[in-house]
Formats: structure tokens, sequence, C-alpha cells
């Protein structure tokens, strides 16, 4: 579609008119011998057209094509192409999932209804969350006896699906250390310039390996703007190390106005990640950009052209008349004519 980026300049069309109208004309004076019978020698030659001179310039049809063309550049017409959007991320999500010695229980089933441990479960629902996040940056952080990231923020979710997948149990330790993982996950929300914050962190153990506990981490979350999703898995029943502290996992989500959940199985788990989609709605914002190509360039090239082919038929027009016109010769006696020019 063409439009203009000034289209106001039109307004200055009836300018060309008004200078013409307003303005005289300019006179540029000359040096000239004047000879009271030159009218009657160039009669006397054969030469009968008028000594005035001829108008020196482009003809009017020219002017008024090329003045139209200069506005028309000054307009600064465009080519706007078919708009372009593009989604931004509302939401930075974090995960944070267990691979302590623990997770190799297999008291979970696969999609197929065979007993698996408890990592390949949380590896196929979260795997299915992640796909039903378009529009967030989701980052991938993983814990034992140390946290690492795996996965920064991202739009990638494939990417991000893809290196959980590769994650193992006990790569980072045999132990938990949720407490570290949550100060890990707000260390690298001080990079995010977005508004929605949120953390969701799975565990199905006690934390014994943190520098600081889980509820001081939270409550440094809470005052980040961080919230925190608490999903415990596995039977809370369980004693030693491999206990469920939901008391401290409670408290936690309870300090970031979060939820805390239990699983005990595969479906359990799915259900809690389908509310935790419902809670934390994607919200895509849309930015729409409509491409534009400038082709002042076009006029101005016409308008160019223009004058140098008017410029030059008046030259070849000049040369020719002075090629056909033969000017009288006077001759003038040197010893009894003298001219003086002051």
């Amino acid at each position: 579609m063409l439009s203009f980026a000034h289209p106001w300049i039109f307004l200055l069309l009836p300018l060309a008119y008004v200078v013409w109208k307003a303005v005289p004309p300019s006179r540029r004076p000359r040096p000239a011998i004047r000879v009271p019978f030159l009218g009657r020698i160039s009669e006397a030659g054969g030469n009968r057209e008028s000594t005035q001179g001829t108008k020196e310039g482009p003809g009017w049809p020219t002017r008024i094509v090329v003045w139209l063309l200069l506005v028309t550049a000054l307009a600064r017409p465009q080519w706007v192409e078919p708009p372009v959007e593009k989604s931004l991320p509302t939401r930075d999500l974090l995960l944070l999932v267990d691979l302590s010695a623990s997770m190799v229980k297999e008291d979970f089933t696969d999609d197929d209804g065979q007993q698996v441990d408890r990592l390949v479960a949380v590896k196929q629902v979260v795997g299915d969350f992640l796909v039903k996040r378009e529009g967030d940056r989701v980052g991938l952080a993983v814990f034992g006896s140390s946290p690492f990231l795996q996965v920064p923020f991202t739009t990638d979710l494939d990417l991000c699906r893809q290196l959980l997948e590769e994650t193992a149990i006990g790569m980072a330790g045999p132990r938990t250390a949720l407490g570290d993982a949550i100060g890990l996950g707000i260390n690298l929300f001080e990079e995010s310039d977005l508004e929605a914050r949120t953390i969701i962190a799975l565990t199905d153990g006690n934390d014994t390996a943190s520098q600081v506990p889980p509820v001081e981490a939270a409550r440094i979350a809470r005052d980040r703007g961080i919230r925190i999703h608490t999903v415990a898995i596995g039977d809370p029943e369980t004693v030693g190390e491999e206990k469920l502290d939901e008391t401290a996992l409670k408290e936690v989500a309870d300090t970031t106005d979060g939820a805390y959940f239990l699983a005990m199985n595969r479906e359990e788990l799915e259900s809690i990640y389908e509310q935790l989609d419902t809670i934390e709605t994607t919200e895509v914002e849309t930015v729409s950009h409509r491409p534009r190509s400038d082709l002042f360039f076009y006029p101005l090239g016409l308008a160019l052209i223009a004058l140098g082919l008017s410029w030059i038929r008046l030259l070849y027009r000049s040369r020719s008349k002075a090629e056909q016109t033969e000017l009288p010769r006077v001759r003038v006696d040197t010893r009894t004519f003298e001219l003086q020019i002051h």
C-alpha cells in the first residue's frame, strides 16, 4: 500500500505559481555595444528574425511536471508492507527439579502404564506442561546436593523440554538442597525485566544440604516479587533422609503467596500441573510492525531526468540555430574609427 510520510507537503503545490506572480523576474546586466542601425544591417544581410533574443530555460510544461515530482519526493512516498506480528513474553517461569537419589524409586507409572522411577514420570508430565507455556520465558534448574542451571530463561520451549529429558538422577548429587535452589532462582530473576516471576519447585525429599533454609530463601523471594509454588511427590509417610518435609514446603508456598501440592501418583501429578497452568495463566503481548520502504528517489530521479532532457534539448536547439544563422559582416576601418569602452 502506498502512503506518504508527510502528506501536508502537497499544500506547497500552489507555492510555485504564487512566487511566479509575486516575485519579479531577475535581470542580469550585460555589457554591450549599441549600434542604432543593427536592425537594418541584419535585414540587409537577410536575417529577419527578432534581435530581442529567446527565452532561456525549460518550457512551462516541463517546469510544472518537475515541480510536481519534487513536491511528491518531499512528501516522502513509502510502500507499506503487510503487518508483521511478534509475541513478547509476559512471565518468567523457573522450574526447579529435584534430581536427588530418592528420585530413583519406581512408584509412578508412565504413559503406557508401566512402573517407572519418579524422574521419568516428572519428565513426561513437566514436558507436557511446557508445551502449554507458549508466550512465557521458561528456565530450568536442577538440584541435588547443589543447584545447577540447566536452561536459562528462553522462549524456546522445545529446547527446554529436550534438556529436561537429558537430566539424570544423581547428576547434581545425592542429597537435597531446595533452599540453595531457590537462592539460585532469585539470582536468575535479577536480570529479569518482566513483572510476573514464578518458581515451580518439585522435590521428593527433606532439605538436608542447603546453606540457606528454604523458608529463609522464600522470604527473600517474596521481597523480590517472586511467587513460589511447591510440588511434593512420593509418600509423606517415608522416614529418614527421604522424608517429605511438608511443613517447610507449605510455609515456602504461603510466604510467597504460592500454592502447595502433594502428588502420590502419576494422575495426581498431572492434575497438579493442570491447576498450575490455570493459576499461572499465559498472557501474550503482541507487537505489530509494518515495514516501510522509501520511494522518494523515484520522483526525484524522474525530476532530474526531465530537467536534464530539457536542457539538452535547449542546448541542441541553440547550436542548430547558431549554425543556421549567418551574422552580417561589418567592416570597420580602424584608421578612421576609434571605439572606446569605459
